[in-house]
């Protein structure tokens, strides 16, 4: 396989994942980011805590969607995330019916 074959499979991949995550959006009520990935999420727990003088945080999710090509199943019952960088949460915008 060519480098240009890869770079190809890799923005089709892309562009399926994108298309994968406008759809379920409504599903979620929190966009989540962290340093490493990109989470939907119905249930977001968020806990700073301390070992040896360091702060980190502690995030359980629930009801996920993971943003990662190369997971086959995105959906998660539950996501436990620990980080000692950064981390977004927003609520989204509740939907109407």
């Amino acid at each position: 396989m060519s480098a240009e074959d890869l770079e190809r499979y890799e923005t089709e991949i892309e562009l399926q994942l994108y298309q994968e995550y406008r759809s379920v959006l409504p599903l979620f009520r929190f966009v989540v980011e962290t340093d490493r990935r990109f989470y939907l999420a119905n249930d977001v727990k968020m806990e700073p805590k301390g070992e040896g003088g360091r702060t980190y945080l502690e995030i359980e999710l629930g009801d996920a969607w993971v943003w990662d090509m190369y997971r086959p199943a995105r959906f998660v019952a539950s996501v436990r995330v620990i980080t000692f960088k950064d981390v977004n949460v927003e609520e989204l915008p509740a939907r109407e019916l």
